[in-house]
């Protein structure tokens, strides 16, 4: 029953006129928010077209006039700097994913039982860059925790998190921190890095001020805090909602 309020209103928006939104989506939440974009598409009428890259990207892009009308970030301090500077409405933004760092090898053979020893035994370990991408910092954040900076000698950096991903699978490193949400169908092996080892990744969403009128907008920031997204969002990994 918790999903009539929402059907109800998206019922009622195919009755208006569809409209169409474009919305920035940070690397890691991108195969999520195409197949929530195909399910809002049935349910409302409404079209959501998607624009991937790393949060720092994207968020100069919006600074520089981009005409996104929402943004779904990596983490809660760029939107929140966005809003400040005029740039999106704080009253919208809201948690709607929370990220899970994993350490990835694309063999399944890979041993990371003693995540430690294979790091330190890998040739080149792959990261997000940290200074554009959440999951990279969390990652660096990672390797300080572990207390394992000898192997920062081994990091290559990926522009993003999808970048990072694709180092992995290529066997341009052996091992990476990526998101867990990327190697659902991958294969491999891998290592969920407990909770405490980094900050939480926690991602927000918000409306840009280029959005403030876009229905599609603001009915799809609406669906991605419903019930019918949840369960969604959680098969790729996150953890829903706030």
């Amino acid at each position: 029953m918790r999903l009539l309020p929402v059907l109800v209103l998206l019922l009622a928006a195919t009755a208006t006129r569809a409209e169409t939104a474009l919305i920035a989506v940070a690397t890691n939440f991108r195969p999520v928010a195409e197949v929530l974009a195909a399910d809002f598409k049935v349910a409302s009428g409404h079209e959501i077209a998607v624009t991937a890259a790393a949060t720092a990207k994207l968020a100069a892009q919006v600074e520089a006039g981009a005409p996104f009308d929402a943004f779904l970030s990596a983490d809660t301090a760029t939107p929140e700097r966005l809003a400040a500077a005029g740039h999106a409405d704080a009253t919208t933004g809201f948690t709607y994913a929370t990220g899970q760092l994993v350490l990835w090898s694309s063999d399944p053979a890979a041993d990371l039982s003693d995540p430690v020893a294979a790091l330190r035994a890998a040739t080149h370990v792959a990261i997000a860059n940290p200074d554009l991408a959440p999951y990279g910092k969390a990652a660096m954040e990672t390797i300080d925790f572990m207390q394992v900076q000898d192997v920062l000698d081994m990091v290559v950096t990926g522009e993003n998190i999808g970048q990072t991903q694709t180092l992995v699978a290529s066997g341009a490193a052996d091992l990476g921190f990526v998101a867990a949400s990327g190697i659902v169908d991958a294969g491999g092996a891998s290592w969920p890095v407990p909770a405490d080892h980094h900050a939480p990744i926690r991602q927000d969403a918000i409306l840009l001020t280029h959005g403030k009128d876009n229905a599609a907008a603001r009915a799809f920031l609406d669906y991605l805090r419903s019930g019918a997204a949840r369960p969604v969002i959680e098969r790729f990994g996150y953890v829903a909602g706030e």
